[in-house]
This record gives C-alpha cells, structure tokens and sequence, in this order.
C-alpha cells in the first residue's frame, strides 16, 4: 500500500511526445521558377535595351545626316549592230550612257567595284568591269560602258520569234544592270562594303550606220535598285 502511495505522489507526465518532422524547402520547386525565370527575363531585358539603343541611334544618324537614295538614269544610248545568226551567235555593238546622282549633302560614296552587264531576253551577252572612283557630296558621275564582240545565246523559239519581230520594229529591250561593291564616307568615318545591284530596263533603237537614221527616239530612263 505504501508503494502505491509514493507512485501516486510522485510526477507523471504520461508517455513521450515524438519531435516535429523536419521539413526541407529546395529553392525554384513548388512556388516560382528560380534561375531559369531570371536568366530569361534578363536575356529580355538586355533585348530590349539593345533595341531601344539602336533604334536611337538610327534617330539620331538620319538626323544629322538625311540620307538620300543615290540616282542612276540613262540619258543616251547607241546600238549600231544587234544580229542573231542561225547558230545563235549575237553580235552586237551597244554604247550606254549613264548618270549617276549623289543627292546627299554629308554622305560620300566610294565604288569599289563596278561591273556593267548586258541582257537579251535575260541572257547576258556581255560584261565590262568600270573604273572605281570616289563620288563627293551633292555630285552627278557619269559611266560609259560599252559593249562589243559577239557571243552564243540561248534563244528559244519564242525569244528568237521577238527578236525578230523587235528588228521589225527597229526598238531592242536589252536590260542593262550595275554589280556594284560601295562604302559610304560620314564624315571621317567609312562604312563597310555593300553590295546593291542596279537594274536598267531600256527601249533602245536601232541606229542603221549605212543611213544613219534612227527607228525610234530613247527616252531617259530611271534605273532602280533590283532585289
């Protein structure tokens, strides 16, 4: 009875409590996109600026400078032989002459390379490389190419049905196009080269040497850039 007692009398807390389970939280699972989402909206962020920056700077370029497209007309040309041969054989004796207009106040322009082509029926039959030059601000150049010699075309019925119909008529439609290697000068600073190529399409009259009379009057014709 008396161990009874003192069981009685002493503390109890009844049985033990078993610890909290540890919880572990790993960073980019379960809320967010951790790394991933920061690396894309910084990418995002340098795009934009980079736009922004450029996008000023094209601003500010025209500003200052205005450019304008550079002009290319040809005023005259002078076509004494154009025959085709049964075998397909042109002969040809075909003088261009052409200006080009620099309308830009600040802007000059190197041409590196110039390469004058000749088409009939968009067969080339013949090509001139030009002498480079240097053309100033607000200047008017002047080329010349000429094209002499003979050369086999690839004519099929109908484009050698139009030639004859053209001799008839005493007007060739020969394109004449530019290959041209540029910079352009700003100031003291000089671009990188490009690559624009001129296309001219022309109505050009045939001038008879034994009467030296022409079948037609050539009209000044524009030249545009062909992509």
């Amino acid at each position: 009875m008396a161990d009874k007692q003192s069981h009685l009398n002493g503390a109890y807390y009844g049985p033990s409590i078993p610890p909290p389970p540890r919880t572990y939280h790993r960073p980019g699972r379960g809320s967010g996109c951790g790394c991933g989402c920061c690396l894309l909206k910084c990418l995002f962020n340098i795009v934009i600026t980079a736009v922004v920056i450029i996008g000023l700077a094209v601003f500010i370029f025209w500003l200052l400078f205005r450019p304008n497209r550079v002009k290319f007309h040809v005023t005259d040309v002078q076509l004494t032989e154009f025959n085709l041969t049964a075998n397909n054989t042109l002969h040809y004796n075909f003088v261009v002459n052409m200006t080009v207009r620099n309308p830009n106040r600040r802007i000059g322009i190197y041409y590196d390379r110039i390469e004058a082509r000749a088409y009939y029926e968009d067969q080339r039959f013949d090509t001139q490389t030009l002498t480079p030059f240097y053309q100033g601000h607000k200047n008017t150049s002047f080329l010349n190419p000429v094209f002499v010699g003979q050369r086999f075309v690839r004519l099929g019925a109908k484009e050698t049905s139009k030639f004859n119909e053209e001799r008839t008529d005493g007007v060739y439609s020969i394109d004449v196009k530019l290959y041209l290697r540029i910079r352009f000068k700003l100031g003291r600073i000089k671009t990188g080269r490009f690559k624009p190529r001129i296309s001219c399409d022309l109505k050009v009259p045939f001038n008879s040497a034994s009467n030296n009379r022409f079948a037609a009057t050539f009209e000044t014709t524009r030249c545009g850039l062909d992509f």
